[in-house]
């Protein structure tokens, strides 16, 4: 048990993403939105809950290579208390299952590349075949400029529903001070982070990952769903005991967007939050930004200096 441990530790020294010196091996995450009017037309209100797990197993060859595997699994949920035509989805459970599986090289001391292969399977489970699969890809190239700052820099690809889509993707881990920390996969994800004591870390963040989905229903059709939302949050993470971590956010959920297309309508291209060619029409009304509260509990590992 002890090498094995030692082993992950060794490997997810590389791989975390965190500027914790440890690594969040398991995540389990509980979200709830505050119930919200719709933009028009409807006039019921919607509740979006949800959860996410992720875990964390990467794998060390050697001094210089690991391979990364990181598994999420997404489950979003809309419930509405509106009357709505019955070729709109209502209510909405999209599930997403997304790997990150690859190589991380060391070139030497200060520099590192990234190739990481990331499949994605998205579906509400009424329709899960092989048209729910996504292919897409993860490529950056790591520079350590000194022993508190640490960058990334490439971009990802994914074969959405809706079109080709490519993100530029810049990761930082900084350690400003000794308590003060910026960490990072821009524009997904960032935080800012106080280490207020030994137990407790507190700060600000946000999360942004645009997603989409093969429907299944209403039955005998053909759709997919995108879902787009920006949270941004206040966040407290406590050391509970032994390796279990609590973190809670409060925030506020923008741009939030559960979108329903038919599934010719697309796009020609998206780079990041811009479109080319989008002429789709919509079928659903979406609902109203709002706030937000997630609760997360945290397996996490330390590392030794």
């Amino acid at each position: 048990m002890k090498r094995l441990t030692l082993f992950m530790i060794a490997g997810g020294l590389c791989f975390s993403l965190t500027a914790q010196k440890s690594i969040d091996l398991l995540t389990v995450t509980g979200r709830y939105g505050l119930p919200q009017s719709y933009e028009k037309n409807y006039p019921g209100k919607a509740t979006e809950s949800g959860g996410i797990i992720n875990l964390v197993l990467p794998v060390r060859f050697s001094e210089s290579t690991i391979w990364a595997n990181d598994f999420n699994y997404f489950l979003s949920h809309v419930t509405s208390d509106a009357r709505m035509l019955e070729d709109i989805v209502n209510p909405i459970t999209l599930n997403g299952f997304i790997l990150q599986t690859g190589l991380i090289q060391k070139i030497n001391k200060n520099h590192a590349l990234w190739l990481i292969f990331t499949p994605r399977y998205m579906t509400d489970f009424h329709k899960s075949d092989e048209t729910s699969l996504q292919l897409g890809g993860t490529f950056l190239f790591e520079k350590e400029f000194n022993e508190h700052l640490t960058m990334r820099f490439g971009a990802m690809y994914n074969h959405d529903f809706f079109s080709p889509m490519v993100v530029p993707l810049v990761y930082i881990n900084w350690q400003v001070a000794d308590r003060w920390n910026i960490s990072g996969l821009l524009p997904i994800y960032s935080k800012l982070k106080y280490k207020a004591n030994d137990r407790l870390i507190a700060g600000i963040g946000h999360f942004g990952l645009i997603t989409s989905y093969r429907l299944g229903e209403p039955e005998n059709a053909d759709y997919y769903m995108e879902k787009e939302c920006i949270d941004i949050f206040f966040f407290g993470r406590y050391h509970l005991f032994g390796n279990l971590h609590a973190e809670g956010r409060i925030g506020y959920a923008l741009d939030r967007k559960y979108a329903q297309y038919e599934k010719d309508e697309k796009m020609d291209f998206r780079l990041s939050i811009i479109k080319f060619g989008d002429d789709r029409t919509q079928k659903n009304v979406c609902f109203n930004d709002g706030p937000i509260v997630t609760l997360s509990l945290v397996y996490s590992l330390p590392i030794p200096d």
